[in-house]
């Protein structure tokens, strides 16, 4: 069943695997996952595919990946901060 998450939220589904993982179980596992970003949607399968590790030991080294593989612009406005100084 595909799902929709924001970027805030993608801990919670990363919480249900089980670790340690390897990128390809990862990628099968997220397939039908779509991340709402600031710049639009992306596919967390396709996200963890771009990463650099081949095995994750725990959702911190998933989620640490993923973030790396995201856009600057994935997060909102590049040196915009949400309060004012």
């Amino acid at each position: 069943m595909a799902r929709t998450v924001k970027l805030s939220h993608v801990d919670a589904v990363l919480g249900e695997l089980s670790y340690p993982l390897s990128q390809d179980e990862a990628v099968r596992e997220l397939d039908d996952v779509t991340v709402e970003l600031a710049d639009g949607e992306r596919n967390l399968g396709d996200l963890v595919s771009r990463a650099n590790d081949d095995e994750f030991d725990s959702m911190d080294d998933l989620a640490n990946e993923i973030n790396n593989t995201l856009p600057r612009e994935a997060v909102g406005e590049p040196y915009q901060s949400e309060g004012e100084g």
